[in-house]
């Protein structure tokens, strides 16, 4: 589990200013670096290489990568807008902080601020002829750059906004997340799987400042404010969760004082909307919308729900792990609890609303009953429990919504 600092450390890595400002940073390192080679390079070398011709190649690619620049910025922002309109909006976050866009556009505008420093040092004759020779080696460097990066970019534009991409996206973030999970179920603490009878009732509720969703959890930090309370914590609002002025985040057992009580605050990362990396049960949310908003009139496109319902079985494959997790676990943080995250809830999550809007649908239906009979082998008693609700569940909007009697019979058939 990461602290807060590398938490918001690993947020500001994803922003696409930064990989832009780091690269051109370099970028103007590049074309300052010229001025060096005055004193290493031979004064004869310079002449016999033709390095006297790179004032021009940099004006080329000064225009040319300006205009690129704007260009990939426009393919960008249609992208977004084509997942916000086909897709699910809560998507786009993700697109937002896809490497290889952010790369190729902070190498776009390193190129560009990299020939613009390059043309102002060479116009104030701060380059001798040396200088020029290695300016005219890092702009050859810089052109082999480019190229590749174009290659890529061209690559990645054909897949960029799409429907099947984006779903890749969401479900590799999720599956990332439930892992994560799956891997450390109670975050490193002790399971707190009754909370009326595992917490004393005289634990003191703390409640945030702010109201929004809990996005990432400091477990070390808060393992060092228990103990030194000597007192034990018990988590109330997981990641993912939702709270208020009246809704509290933890329960101490030990009496806090003000600088005790923002230091548990601070432990708690909260901010208007939810995030994929400690929220396995978004991950499985916005599978469920991009599946209902293929399944709207505006789109009628239940192959993209079909696909969705089989991501979710092999997302929640995954979550079988977690039961030998549970009973494997030491718990890193020894004064901690906290809750499991609900099967049910995960369950509804991802199938709830594809078995609502895929009512009326027969190829939607059968494949949710194929997919909770899976579920239902692979997991053992507490997935086939949670898989026959939920059949009962489609069956029930099955039976309201289609009005053949033979495909109705179909479903029966194959529900558990």
């Amino acid at each position: 589990m990461i602290s807060k600092w590398q938490w918001r450390l690993q947020q500001f890595g994803r922003k696409l200013w930064v990989r832009a400002a780091l690269i051109a940073v370099f970028a103007v390192a590049a074309a300052l670096l010229g001025l060096l080679g005055e004193r290493l390079i031979p004064a004869d070398l310079p002449t016999k290489i033709g390095a006297d011709s790179v004032e021009g190649i940099l004006n080329i690619l000064a225009s040319s990568m300006l205009a690129v620049t704007t260009f990939s910025l426009s393919i960008m922002v249609a992208a977004y807008s084509a997942a916000t309109n086909s897709v699910t909006p809560r998507a786009t976050q993700l697109l937002m902080q896809d490497p290889t866009t952010q790369n190729v556009l902070a190498v776009f505008i390193g190129s560009f601020l990299y020939s613009l420093v390059s043309i102002v040092a060479l116009s104030a004759g701060a380059y001798g002829a040396s200088g020029r020779l290695v300016l005219f080696v890092a702009t050859l460097a810089v052109i082999l750059l480019i190229v590749v990066t174009i290659l890529r970019w061209i690559e990645h534009l054909t897949r960029l906004g799409r429907v099947g991409e984006t779903t890749d996206r969401v479900e590799q973030s999720a599956s990332r997340a439930i892992r994560g999970r799956a891997a450390e179920p109670f975050l490193g603490g002790h399971p707190l799987y009754d909370p009326a009878k595992d917490r004393p009732a005289t634990a003191l509720a703390i409640f945030p400042e702010t109201t929004g969703y809990v996005q990432h959890i400091d477990m070390a930090g808060l393992s060092r404010l228990a103990e030194r309370l000597t007192g034990r914590i018990f988590i109330a609002a997981l990641p993912g969760s939702f709270v208020h002025a009246v809704q509290p985040l933890a329960y101490v057992e030990s009496a806090l004082d003000a600088e005790a009580t923002a230091m548990l605050r601070e432990a708690f990362v909260i901010d208007n909307a939810r995030s994929f990396d400690q929220d396995p049960r978004f991950g499985l949310s916005v599978l469920a919308e991009i599946a209902s908003r293929a399944l709207s009139p505006a789109l009628n496109d239940p192959g993209t729900a079909i696909d969705v319902i089989g991501r979710g079985v092999r997302l929640l494959t995954c979550w079988t792990a977690c039961r030998e997790a549970e009973a494997a676990e030491a718990p890193t943080y020894p004064r901690i609890w906290v809750p499991p995250l609900a099967l049910g809830d995960l369950f509804d999550d991802i199938f709830g609303p594809i078995a609502r809007d895929g009512a009326g649908l027969l190829e939607v239906q059968t494949r949710l009953q194929k997919a909770y009979r899976a579920l239902a082998e692979i997991g053992g008693e507490a997935f086939a429990a949670e898989a026959k609700r939920h059949s009962r569940r489609a069956m029930a909007f099955a039976e309201a919504a289609m009005t053949l009697e033979a495909d109705k019979a179909l479903l029966r058939d194959l529900a558990l």
